[in-house]
């Protein structure tokens, strides 16, 4: 890699963390994580629990794919009224792809044939 390259690939490097300095500790604490509440990741990244700071992490949040939600689960013990706002991973489902439909015609073809 030359010299230039990688000059350049610091530099993008360096605006991308200037951008959003929050990102790193916010990747770094919701690592491994499917659903987590924003006061909770508010505690885990030691802010306070703040609207303006809520909403700083809401950017950092749906840049790294998290996408918000309305929950009782992520209270503990949360019951009717108690919902808590927060972050979960999107949940991609594998479709299962149907069959080919020269295969179905071949069948057909061959069932009207022998019989």
């Amino acid at each position: 890699m030359h010299f230039l390259e990688r000059l350049r690939q610091a530099k993008a490097e360096t605006a991308k963390r200037d951008a959003d300095p929050l990102r790193g500790v916010v990747e770094a604490s919701g690592r491994g994580m499917e659903a987590i509440s924003t006061v909770a990741l508010l505690d885990l990244i030691g802010l306070r629990k703040t609207t303006g700071n809520a909403r700083r992490v809401s950017q950092t949040m749906r840049s790294l794919g998290f996408v918000p939600i309305k929950s009782r689960r992520l209270m503990p013990g949360g019951y009717r009224d108690t919902v808590t706002r927060g972050w979960a991973r999107p949940i991609h489902e594998v479709k299962k792809s149907a069959p080919a439909m020269n295969s179905l015609n071949s069948n057909y073809q061959a069932q009207i044939n022998g019989a």
